[in-house]
Formats: C-alpha cells, sequence, structure tokens
C-alpha cells in the first residue's frame, strides 16, 4: 500500500498526468458530480486556508475591510459596461427560474414554467458590476473616500477544459474593489495590491515572480491596465498567479458613481480591483513538488513537523509517547505546528509514505532504541536527506530546519527559472526555445495584430510587460518593425 501511494507518473514523462494524480493521492482535492467542479478535501482545503488567513491579514494591515456581496447579478448590470459583459459573456451560467415542480409523468422534478423570472439573473462570474451598483449608495462626498473592501467568496466561469485547481467552473478567490478620489490614489492602490500579492508569493509560497503590466490584448474586461504577476512552473510553462487592475471610472460611468470634490463639485469616483484564487494551490503544486508526491514550504504546511512512534509493544509506545509529549508542547509554544501519530491501525512505513506524498516538511521517527541512545531521526521532505540528531535539542534543530527549507525551495525556484530565461532576437529560434519550455525576453512592435499571429502560430503569449528587465529598444522578432522593449512570452497555464 505504501509503495501504491508514491507509485507516480514521473514529470518528466508526462507533467500532466503526474499532477493530477499527486493532487488526488495528496489528499487535496477530487473531481465533484457537477462537471467541471470539484470537490476541495480537508487537506488541500486546510492548505487555502492558511493561505487565506495569511493574505487577510496582509489586506487589513494595508487598510482594508471584508464585505460580502450577493452571488446572483441581475443580467441587466453586466450590459452597462460594454467591455465587461463581453469579457463574460460566454461564460457567464445564467438564472431563469425561481422554482421547481413534480413531474406530472412522475419523472422526478421539472423546471416550473410559471416559475419564470422577470429577468434573468446571473451567477457571479466577478463581482465589479454588483458592487459598483451598491457603491453608489456609500458615495456621495469626497469624505465617503477611499472604500477600501475585500470580499472572500466563491465564483462561477462556465469553463469547457478544467483541471483541478487551475482552471474549474467554480472556484475560491478574494476580489478587492476599491473606491477613491483620484487617478493617483487609484493607480497607486492597483500596485500596491500587486506589490502585497508578490511579497506573498515569495516570502510564504517560495514562488518568484515577475512583475509587470499586461497587454491591451490580455487585460481584463473593462480595465484601463491589468497588473500581473507571472510564476514559472517546473515544466516551464507560466502561470498567472495574480491580477490587479486599474479600473479608471469605467464602472463610476456605467452606475453613476459620483461624489462631490472639495470645490463643491460633481466628479466620477476612480476604481481598482484585484483578486487571487485556488489558482494559487496549482502554483504551490507545480512549482515545488516532485516525483514522490508534494512539497510545500513550511510557511502554508497545515502539518509543519510529524512525530512518528515506531514500537513493538504498548510499554514501548508508552516510553515514546512520555518522552514525545512535552517535545510536541514545546513546538506548539513556539507555533509550529506538529502532530504526532501514534495510531495503532497503520503501519510506521505507510505513515512515512503518506506524510512524504502529502509534503510534510520535517517528519521525525522515534523508536525504542533511538530512545535508549537519547536520539531521533530526522528527514526533510525537500532533500528526502536523514539525519540522526540528540532529542533534547530537537526542536532548536527542526526551527531551524524549517526556515532554511523554506528559504531553500525559494532559490530552488528562482534557480529554474533562471535557467530557463532565455532572451532571442529571431523568431525562428523563438519558436525552437518556446517549445523546450523557457520563459522568453524577445522584442515585439507593439501591434495586437503580431500579437495575436505569434499565438496562434506558437501558443505563446505575451505573459507582461516586466516593471523591470532590459528597457533598451530593438527591433521586432517577428515583423522588423521598432520595438520599445523586450516583453515577457511563455505558454501558460
Amino acid at each position: 500500500m505504501a509503495k501504491e501511494l508514491k507509485n507516480f507518473t514521473k514529470r518528466a514523462d508526462n507533467y500532466s498526468q503526474w499532477y493530477n494524480e499527486l493532487v488526488v493521492k495528496a489528499d487535496l482535492a477530487e473531481q465533484s458530480a457537477v462537471r467541471g467542479c470539484m470537490v476541495i478535501k480537508p487537506y488541500g482545503y486546510a492548505i487555502w486556508e492558511k493561505m487565506q488567513h495569511q493574505l487577510d491579514k496582509m489586506f487589513k494591515e494595508t487598510g482594508h475591510q471584508n464585505a460580502y456581496f450577493p452571488l446572483l447579478i441581475p443580467k441587466s448590470f453586466l450590459s452597462r459596461e460594454a467591455d465587461h459583459v463581453e469579457g463574460f459573456a460566454k461564460e457567464c451560467a445564467v438564472v431563469t427560474h425561481y422554482r421547481l415542480k413534480n413531474d406530472p409523468d412522475g419523472n422526478g422534478v421539472v423546471v416550473d414554467p410559471a416559475a419564470k423570472l422577470e429577468e434573468e439573473l446571473i451567477i457571479r462570474p466577478t463581482s465589479e458590476t454588483i458592487i459598483w451598483n451598491t457603491y453608489k449608495n456609500w458615495i456621495h462626498s469626497y469624505r465617503d473616500l477611499p472604500i477600501l473592501v475585500n470580499q472572500w467568496a466563491n465564483v462561477f466561469r462556465w469553463e469547457m477544459r478544467t483541471r483541478m485547481f487551475l482552471r474549474t467552473a467554480e472556484f475560491l478567490w478574494q476580489e478587492g474593489h476599491t473606491a477613491h478620489a483620484t487617478r493617483e490614489e487609484a493607480e497607486a492602490e492597483a500596485i500596491k495590491m500587486l506589490n502585497v500579492y508578490s511579497d506573498f508569493a515569495q516570502n510564504y509560497m517560495a514562488v518568484p515572480v515577475i512583475k509587470g503590466v499586461k497587454t491591451a490584448n490580455e487585460r481584463f474586461a473593462g480595465a484601463l491596465e491589468t497588473y500581473t504577476i507571472e510564476a514559472m512552473m517546473q515544466d516551464g510553462k507560466a502561470l498567472q498567479s495574480g491580477t490587479s487592475h486599474f479600473l479608471g471610472q469605467n464602472f463610476a460611468k456605467a452606475f453613476d458613481v459620483t461624489f462631490m470634490n472639495k470645490n463643491n463639485e460633481p466628479e466620477y469616483v476612480w476604481a481598482t480591483s484585484w483578486g487571487v484564487s485556488t489558482r494559487l494551490m496549482g502554483a504551490l503544486i507545480m512549482s515545488h513538488s516532485d516525483d514522490n508526491g508534494l512539497v510545500l514550504p513550511p510557511a502554508l504546511a497545515p502539518i509543519q513537523v510529524v512525530i512518528v512512534p515506531i514500537y513493538k509493544n504498548e510499554e514501548g509506545r508508552q516510553a515514546i509517547t512520555e518522552k514525545v509529549l512535552p517535545i510536541v508542547d514545546e513546538f506548539r509554544k513556539r507555533g509550529i505546528s506538529v502532530k504526532y501519530d501514534d495510531a495503532d491501525n497503520r503501519r510506521p512505513g505507510f505513515k512515512f509514505a503518506d506524510y512524504e506524498v502529502k509534503g510534510v516538511p520535517i517528519r521525525l521517527a522515534i523508536g525504542q532504541r533511538d530512545l535508549e541512545e537519547g536520539t531521533v531521526e530526522v528527514m526533510r521532505r525537500d532533500t528526502l536527506e536523514k539525519e540522526t540528531y540528540p532529542i533534547e535539542g530537537i526542536v532548536e534543530h527542526v526551527v531551524a530546519q524549517l526556515d532554511d527549507m523554506q528559504s531553500a525551495l525559494l532559490k530552488r525556484a528562482l534557480a529554474n527559472r533562471e535557467a530557463r530565461t532565455i532572451e532571442v532576437n529571431t523568431y525562428d529560434e523563438f519558436k525552437e526555445k518556446i517549445e523546450q519550455g523557457y520563459f522568453i525576453m524577445a522584442h515585439w512592435d507593439g501591434t495586437p495584430e503580431t500579437e495575436e499571429r505569434i499565438k496562434e502560430e506558437t501558443k505563446a503569449t505575451i505573459r507582461c510587460i516586466p516593471f523591470e528587465g532590459d528597457n533598451t529598444p530593438g527591433v521586432c522578432m517577428v515583423t522588423g518593425k521598432p520595438s520599445a522593449r523586450r516583453v515577457l512570452f511563455a505558454r501558460s497555464y
């Protein structure tokens, strides 16, 4: 059974299949009875809760408050902002009736035709419209601004090709929606929240990201600018890991949200929105995990340390437990989440395999001989290296190992990205390298036509125009026309 747990498809053989198997075997999620939707299992949800807790703390530290808005949105609301409705129209799930009734033919229940809604309702694909309709009631004067609100919620986008965590019809996320008196304040807010996402990705997820702005083709529907953080997965593909949008006054104009400024003159409000979702779970999995299962950065691991006793009889179990429980208490005093697994319904070998697949950062094993010698076996999940360490100093040692593992995972992911990021100057070289799984910095002439051509011919997209990097002008690799600077291309999830 332990061998079956770790019997994964190799990443090098089929990265996609490896990912799908890992999500299931690590007990993160499973497919549901609803096509395109998943069940997030307790262990997977525990990771999401840790992400949510830390992000929520960071949002509140920057002055944001949580609120909640309706799941259902009147269809007419989506029609008010032209770009917005065009961007989401094909993904919307529509509620047309409000009641069922028993089928007269005895075939269960049917929709009651007499219960048709006067106006259809949309299951939210995103909440800009319902929120800005609400803000109209909240905002009258410059004294009412800024409004800094975040919502933790679920959304629904009718996806046809789904993969757990990466792209599902229903997913969990947070969406910030802020209102400001000036353009400058709104633009600063959008950048500030992008930096919050970047800090979270790098310092908690141990995932290095590239910050930049999206092209007009890739911009959020209804935004003037979309800022993004892009992460490289182990196979060289990009994953958009968070976006922050400067919405200008588009939604304020669509919903007639004005305020009286300090000169007692009416003005439209300036807006931002920003969000990350359970897609971050996919980023976490694909950035660090290996052919043995999940690898979790300690900062987000539900169980940071597991202790497994190895004993022959009840007397041995009790002796080990007596020694271990004070150590467990000490870990908890240090804020370390620890599990002492002395359950007798699974053998130690199975436990080792299970915790390895689930990515528990540190595993301690202690047997009766270890007890006699005053030692404990320590294994780090990222390196799979084992060492024997004195039991008396184990807490300090493990705390140091957790810190080291957190930074080591970031360094390893960064090294992978740097090794697979290159500059190219010709379209032929671009086509060759994109097939090999590279992040490519290349010149582009700035036209949507060339951007679309590259996408159609290579399946690569412009992930962002990076804030940092080579700003030297050049010529487009495709057309030979002038290019302001290099942009980041990659295939993506």
